[in-house]
């Protein structure tokens, strides 16, 4: 009887990668991690899905019906069983996690009397949405989010801090010139109010309606916030778009657009605005961050309702079209919900499957090496002992190395070696063996060489710290020709 066969395929909105693509991808995650464990923050990992009531206590709406809930089999949903945290509730119900920050405040809430403050965390891991696939967006992606956590308090230099950070990871990940541009949403209220807008639900729509101007554009802008919803007068548009347009071209500059904020009149929220950004920027200036990498941008709002003062978002200057590739900001109670303590915090994420893909759609990542940096090829069974002796004596060496365990011709064996990026191969045969050599062949430049045995770690590790250190002088490397596997899924 013949089986029926299912055709193989990847839900819509996922990104699964073959394996030179994987260590690529990796390698992004290994830079992020290594560059927020270079400013001091330690790891966190949550579980990926939390009790739902606990998940959306700060949400609803249309962030519900982007959750993805837990289904389970009845026996599961109906036992009650016990664990070191005590009593785990029958009957539960489970929700995948929608972003990192959510968790989070959970986590500094429950564990908040074992945690050191202000507490340094980050956490890399899948976060999953029920939205509708498209290029580019992804129900199922990594986010890599950094944050500080105070206690009652927090100063603004870990805004500036936060900063640093951006800039440490993508100076590494070599994506071109970047600008990390960053603004005040307590500037922003206060230069409403100054405006006659002081309603506080009235300032958060406004809000809303200016951190669309980048994707709408400030025409649309202005027809929303002349329509009926706002209805605000011809005059305060103008001068709310001639406002957001403001942007700095250096440190100077920056300071001169606060100075002229700063001569209004009172308006409290307006100046301690002004107050924390100057704050901010000294600190970024003292860290010795490049006047290139960073901007104040008046237009900067963040549309989320919990973000409190600074707010940030960093964009690719030669590819605009990518839009924020890293946004966050300051929130003065990040865990209300869950604790009666006050804690203030600041932050930023980075969607790096969604970054990844943008990326190789822009032409920006490199071509991706294996992690097996030499294959020891077989020239006769009979000398397999001799195989495994050199296999183990590389790898005690630190280098990644693979033994072609199979019979075949040496040829099919090398092709095997340049299809899987395998940069060396070591051959040996009888002739070798009386001569006590080996030969290594360079599968990119297409040369080999005859090397003693009792030399054979020394020569390689050689090669392979030039072609690292010769990879490194490479700004921007070839774009790979391979694509992630499943782009086909995206739509």
């Amino acid at each position: 009887m013949s089986i029926a066969i299912t055709k193989p395929r990847t839900p819509p909105g996922t990104m699964e990668l073959l394996p030179l693509d994987q260590i690529a991808f990796q390698s992004m995650l290994d830079t992020i991690r290594s560059n927020y464990e270079r400013f001091g923050f330690l790891p966190v990992e949550t579980p990926v899905f939390e009790l739902a009531d606990v998940l959306l206590t700060k949400s609803g709406g249309e962030t519900e019906r982007q959750v993805y809930f837990v289904q389970s089999t009845g026996a599961l949903e109906k036992q009650s069983s016990r664990s070191e945290h005590g009593a785990i509730e029958a009957d539960a119900k489970l929700a995948l996690r929608f972003d990192l920050t959510v968790p989070l405040a959970r986590y500094v809430a429950e564990h908040e009397h074992d945690l050191s403050f202000p507490f340094r965390r980050y956490q890399i891991q899948r976060v999953y949405r029920g939205e509708r696939a498209q290029r580019g967006r992804f129900r199922e992606f990594y986010q890599a989010d950094v944050d500080v956590i105070g206690k009652d308090t927090l100063s603004v230099r870990f805004d500036a801090e936060i900063v640093a950070v951006i800039v440490g990871v993508f100076k590494e990940l070599k994506v071109g010139p970047f600008t990390v541009q960053f603004n005040n949403r307590r500037l922003l209220r206060g230069f409403f109010a100054r405006l006659g807008i002081a309603d506080g639900e009235q300032q958060g729509l406004v809000l809303r309606e200016v951190d669309k101007l980048d994707k709408r554009g400030a025409e649309k802008v202005r027809e929303t916030l002349a329509g009926d919803d706002f209805a605000l007068a011809p005059e305060t548009i103008t001068e709310i778009l001639a406002f957001t347009s403001q942007r700095s071209a250096n440190h100077a500059q920056a300071i001169a657009m606060l100075d002229g904020l700063a001569t209004g009149g009172p308006n409290a929220e307006l100046h301690a605005g002004i107050a924390e950004l100057r704050e901010v920027l000294g600190a970024v200036k003292a860290m010795g961050v490049s006047e290139a990498n960073y901007a104040l941008n008046f237009s900067i709002a963040r549309g989320l309702d919990y973000y409190t003062g600074t707010v940030y978002e960093t964009t690719l200057n030669n590819h605009p079209e990518i839009g924020s590739v890293c946004s966050g900001g300051r929130y003065e109670n990040l865990a209300s919900h869950y604790s009666k303590s006050k804690l203030p915090g600041v932050g930023i994420s980075i969607g790096v499957t969604r970054l990844f893909w943008q990326l190789r759609e822009a032409g920006l990542m490199g071509v991706a090496e294996s992690t097996v940096q030499v294959l020891i090829t077989q020239m006769d069974e009979g000398l397999m002992p001799l195989y495994l002796e050199l296999a183990s004596t590389l790898r005690s060496a630190g280098i990644n190395t693979e033994l072609h365990l199979e019979s075949a011709k040496l040829g099919k064996q090398l092709k095997y070696a340049s299809k899987s990026g395998i940069h060396f191969a070591v051959i040996a045969g009888s002739d070798e063996l009386v001569k006590n050599v080996v030969m290594v062949k360079d599968l990119r430049k297409e040369e080999q060489f005859e090397v003693p045995r009792s030399d054979l770690v020394k020569t390689l590790r050689v090669e392979i710290e030039a072609a690292q250190a010769l990879k490194g002088l490479a700004v921007h490397p070839t774009v790979a020709s391979s694509k992630p596997a499943t782009n086909a899924q995206l739509a």
